[in-house]
């Protein structure tokens, strides 16, 4: 008698289920594509029956997987099939032998989505203008869209259940912190994420009444009498493992002291400033430019040895120099709203002037509406850090907290100007607060390790 294709010792043996759902909100927009590119343009993903935003289960259960693993390990280290990351999702890639994954992730569906577009550019270093058809645009889900997520651990006979209990609260704590971003460009402020809420709901299979209730709810949605307020405890999670990730952190507020123009279309003028859900914003793809060229520039004139080298190590490498060598930055930077100021009531009327003649162009008219003041946050995160490399961005802080540091368009007409009110930096557990005074700068902490990184700046030894 031939052997039936499915026999009983090789089930999973599979005694519980644990499913666990929660409602994804966009914080910052966020880019999911395949990578394709049409023209200039970076098109999204969606599903080809319902047309709605597409979040696939992959890209979610990637992001997780990589942060659990270099929470436990560190950045830089490469994943193999060891530790918490294996134990949930399986073996690593390059493992043929890896164990099969004890969570399932579902493709999430956006709700309530809308489309914007987000017109990028290549700045040459040098000159400070725009790079010759190095204009770009992207398609992003506006912030505020909902992706409702729904995971399964398995637990199977014989398996370490509080383990992966802890591993998974641990996982999942990275998007309820907002640690974790998802989709493309996530370094430079895309794909921002909060959880609204979790709700969980176990089966016991080894029990008629789980297994039964698993049969014919198993797949429905959790209603709101399962939302817990406590992720950990509702997995009975007493705590987290050590975090051996190494980082260096910035966050700073600062208040425009001049109009801003990070140019978008408008419905009023010829070009306005940019605006996600109807708010204006500081990208940070134009805050990571700024701060990439203004490092290039310090590097070179403290004539650092390997300037343009250490600043690759630092923001990445991108484009047709990349080509066999491309890398990704290792500083992270957030977009964030502008609170206060005007965006929306006044208009400038400007025009080109001939070089030539100096009078004005013929149809050279144009109207801007920019923004006018108001409070902005400046948040960045430095991962596995150099001495050296927070020298420098130290000293970028400084240039944007004295307004010598303009972002955005037009500088050379005063725009983009900010002043600096407070910061925290921290680095290794060591935590730093810089206030301004009337006095000048007041600093909380040990002055003379800040110096000590600004000093590693001028004493790095060429490669």
């Amino acid at each position: 008698m031939a052997n039936p294709l499915w026999q009983g010792e090789r089930s999973r043996r599979i005694n519980k289920r644990i499913i666990v759902e929660g409602d994804l909100i966009l914080e910052t927009p966020a880019h999911f594509g395949s990578g394709d590119e049409m023209g200039s343009l970076v098109p999204l993903i969606a599903d080809e029956i319902t047309n709605q935003p597409l979040l696939t289960g992959a890209s979610i259960a990637g992001a997780l997987r990589s942060y659990l693993w270099t929470r436990e390990h560190g950045y830089g280290e490469k994943q193999n099939s060891k530790g918490m990351a294996a134990l949930l999702f399986g073996g690593a890639r390059q493992d043929q032998q890896g164990d099969q994954s004890c969570l399932i992730v579902d493709d999430a569906y956006g709700e309530n989505a809308k489309v914007e577009l987000r017109d990028g550019v290549k700045i040459d270093p040098k000159s400070r203008t725009a790079g010759e058809r190095k204009l770009y645009t992207f398609m992003v889900w506006s912030a505020g869209a909902k992706f409702p997520l729904r995971f399964e651990l398995l637990i199977t006979e014989g398996s370490d259940e509080s383990r992966l209990r802890q591993a998974l609260a641990v996982a999942l704590s990275g998007l309820e912190n907002g640690e974790i971003t998802l989709g493309a460009r996530k370094r430079r402020g895309y794909g921002r994420v909060k959880i609204d809420s979790w709700r969980v709901r176990q089966f016991d299979l080894t029990k008629s009444v789980g297994l039964i209730a698993w049969i014919k709810e198993g797949d429905a949605s959790l209603p709101e009498k399962s939302i817990v307020p406590n992720l950990f405890k509702a997995l009975n999670v007493s705590a987290q493992f050590e975090d051996r990730r190494e980082r260096f952190t910035l966050q700073a507020q600062f208040t425009l002291e001049s109009s801003l123009l990070i140019r978008a279309d408008s419905e009023v003028a010829d070009m306005g400033h940019l605006h996600s859900n109807g708010n204006p914003v500081l990208s940070g793809t134009s805050l990571a430019g700024a701060i990439r060229a203004r490092a290039l520039k310090i590097a070179k004139t403290l004539a650092v040895a390997d300037a343009d080298r250490l600043i690759d190590e630092m923001f990445g490498i991108f484009g047709k120099q990349a080509t066999n060598n491309r890398t990704a930055s290792r500083v992270s930077v957030e977009e964030h709203l502008i609170s206060g100021g005007e965006s929306e009531r006044w208009v400038q009327s400007r025009v080109s002037i001939d070089r030539f003649t100096g009078g004005a162009l013929d149809t050279a008219l144009f109207d801007q509406q920019p923004q006018f003041g108001g409070k902005v946050q400046v948040k960045l995160e430095l991962r596995s850090p150099k001495d050296h490399e927070i020298g420098l961005l130290l000293l970028v802080l400084k240039d944007l907290w004295t307004s010598d540091l303009p972002l955005g368009g037009e500088s050379s007409a005063g725009r983009g100007r900010l002043r600096g009110h407070t910061a925290e930096l921290t680095h290794n557990g060591i935590t730093w607060e810089l206030a301004s005074t009337a006095s000048g700068l007041a600093i909380e902490g040990d002055k003379e390790e800040l110096e000590n990184y600004v000093r590693a700046l001028r004493e790095i030894e060429p490669a």
